[in-house]
């Protein structure tokens, strides 16, 4: 089984060819390709490779799916005995990817 880590707005992702993978927004449009140029390990059935940061020559190519919201999450706020209460939600925008080919 062949897979690669790699990096992505200061997260790490472990990516699988044919597998799809929720990232954080990226700013590219549905159905078009994306390569991760970080790529901090491949193992290939056994046979690891780490890069110091990254793996030299290294490429993750992934298509587009789309965009997604994510879970809502709640925020709350209060001060012990002086009425002040409050409340926020936010749900985070993903970026859902399929994985094509990993090279290296």
């Amino acid at each position: 089984m062949k897979y690669a880590i790699v990096q992505s707005g200061g997260n790490q992702y472990r990516c699988e060819e044919g597998a799809t993978v929720e990232i954080q927004r990226i700013t590219a449009e549905a159905g078009s390709t994306y390569a991760f140029k970080e790529v901090l390990l491949i193992s290939d059935d056994g046979a690891v490779k780490v890069g110091k940061p990254h793996v030299a020559g290294a490429q993750v190519t992934a298509r587009v799916l789309g965009e997604m919201k994510g879970d809502k999450t709640y925020s709350f706020r209060y001060k012990a005995k002086e009425r002040q209460r409050s409340r926020r939600g936010h749900r985070q925008i993903y970026t859902k990817l399929q994985i094509e080919k990993i090279e290296g």
